[in-house]
């Protein structure tokens, strides 16, 4: 059953399109998490379906129902905030709770229905505290709190963990999806984060300018990514892009790139001017006589299990980043030798579509 039904969505403020026709389903129950760079539009979208921007044209539908021009208290939809926007003379029972109350709701039913949430995200010891008494990774529990208590149609959340520090975000990432598999709630997440889109979506929608580019699950925008530009957004350290030229051969095609002439078991069309591109995972160390490409190691970043090496390549003209196993002995300045593994690598044609 589609939840959430944009069809056809624009947004502009004055002569600047911030929102340039979208149209996206949403499915009941679906953790689907809307990623891109600054200023793409995903949290105008994101507004836009809580009522708090206006539509400028296209329409918004919920459980079935056109809600485009409905107020934001009508919806049934739930935002938890970057900002925790707590009421800090309240305690947190009575923030959890001030929904129901403003409806009217009996005080025996908010008492019972505020301990069911406090439990739910074990925050029972915190409910007779103020929020000044809290650290943030609580004041965020209590604001998912406020939201899980009005039993909304739809779970927005806007950028929720970005001012939490990293250890605090890996953990609150796992009690939204724990919160998620327990609810089975219908979740739009908002997010610049990358990780936080792929550990926690079911689908992902990468917005650019304006405009969705890929729709997909974690892996699939990972393994096939529609375009350039989803290729260098998803995936960290972010994809290598080389120049390289495209031959059709009599069993199959050829990559040229630099001095290295590479065989390829993809299926492809067309010949010419292309961008290959490989994720550092693909690209191997070797000796330099047995490489497809000559590097000067520039920066060694060591993180435990796995190193990145960032190389500058002379020919072709270019820095390439390359992930390897945590002990490999690498160092800036050192020369190595690069293989680069052709089937792994991505075509795509000038103007950046994938080919």
């Amino acid at each position: 059953m589609t939840q959430l039904a944009l069809r056809s969505i624009r947004k502009s403020f004055g002569a600047v399109d911030v929102i340039r026709g979208v149209d996206l389903d949403v499915a009941k129950g679906e953790f689907v998490v809307f990623v891109g760079p600054s200023g793409c539009g995903k949290s105008t979208m994101l507004r836009m379906i809580a009522g708090l921007e206006d539509v400028t044209s296209g329409t918004i539908g919920i459980a079935g129902r056109d809600v485009t021009t409905t107020a934001p208290a009508k919806r049934e939809i739930a935002m938890v905030f970057q900002s925790y926007a707590l009421f800090p003379h309240m305690t947190v029972g009575e923030n959890i709770g001030f929904g129901l109350k403003l409806a009217g709701r009996p005080k025996e039913e908010i008492a019972r229905l505020v301990m069911g949430v406090a439990q739910t995200l074990q925050i029972e010891p915190l409910l007779d505290r103020t929020p000044r008494e809290l650290s943030g990774g609580q004041r965020q529990r209590v604001a998912i709190g406020r939201a899980i208590i009005r039993q909304p149609k739809i779970f927005l959340f806007d950028e929720p963990l970005s001012n939490l520090d990293a250890a605090l975000r890996v953990q609150m990432r796992l009690e939204i999806a724990r919160l998620h598999a327990r609810l089975g709630a219908t979740m739009i997440y908002v997010t610049h984060d990358q990780t936080e889109a792929m550990t926690l979506a079911d689908r992902i929608v990468v917005f650019n300018k304006g405009r969705i580019e890929q729709v997909g699950a974690p892996m699939e925008l990972y393994e096939r990514p529609a375009n350039m530009f989803v290729a260098g957004f998803i995936g960290a350290p972010a994809m290598n892009f080389l120049p390289a030229e495209l031959r059709a051969g009599v069993q199959g095609h050829r990559l040229i790139i630099g001095p290295t002439e590479l065989e390829t078991s993809q299926t492809l069309t067309g010949e010419g001017a292309v961008i290959a591109g490989i994720r550092p995972e693909h690209i191997t160390m070797t000796q330099i006589s047995d490489a497809h490409l000559v590097a000067r190691v520039e920066l060694v970043e060591r993180l435990g299990s796995q190193t990145y090496a960032y190389v500058e390549v002379s020919k072709p003209n270019l820095t390439l980043t390359l992930a390897v196993p945590g002990a490999t002995k690498v160092h800036p300045g050192d020369h190595i030798g690069l293989r680069l593994s052709a089937d792994n690598m991505h075509i795509f044609a000038s103007d950046g579509a994938r080919i």
